[in-house]
């Protein structure tokens, strides 16, 4: 039995257009990593400020409204996308997306201190935050080129 041209055209069309459908649905939104940064330097700031009530309404916040992220993260994704999709370099580049992040903190927040300034580990916060909320959604479209880049039979 033979398929015309077409018709095998049109299904691997069809396949391709499925896959960036399924790896759109998957991505995490620009308000995700925006409400990330937001409750991360809340939390920062309350522990900072050493006042018990602060912590402990910070934290209540913090848990909270991690949940409520969560939660809409989960309704959000309909399917999970597999491993294998995002390969070595989204591995990598989720690697170095992190990485970055954690020694800028903490390398300002460390030389903050030294330096005498007034709440360290939230002002080193602060760019922390920004990277999530501004390269979140870069990081996020660098995986959706990664993912739609790939062999669409994975690797053999």
């Amino acid at each position: 039995m033979s398929i015309p041209p077409v018709d095998a055209e049109l299904a691997l069309a069809e396949i391709h257009a499925r896959r960036q459908q399924v790896v759109d649905t998957n991505l995490v939104p620009r308000w995700f990593w925006v409400s990330i940064a937001a409750l991360m330097l809340l939390f920062v700031a309350a522990v900072e400020t050493g006042a018990a009530w602060v912590l402990a309404t910070g934290s209540v916040v913090y848990a909270l409204g991690l949940s409520a992220l969560i939660l809409a993260m989960v309704r959000h994704a309909r399917v999970q996308v597999r491993p294998e999709l995002i390969g070595l370099r989204g591995a990598l580049a989720i690697a170095g997306f992190t990485l970055v992040l954690v020694a800028a903190g903490i390398g300002l927040g460390f030389a903050l201190e030294a330096a005498g300034a007034p709440f360290p580990a939230t002002l080193g916060c602060v760019p922390v935050c920004l990277g999530l909320a501004l390269g979140g959604p870069r990081l996020m479209a660098r995986l959706r080129r990664i993912m739609l880049a790939r062999p669409l039979a994975g690797a053999r």
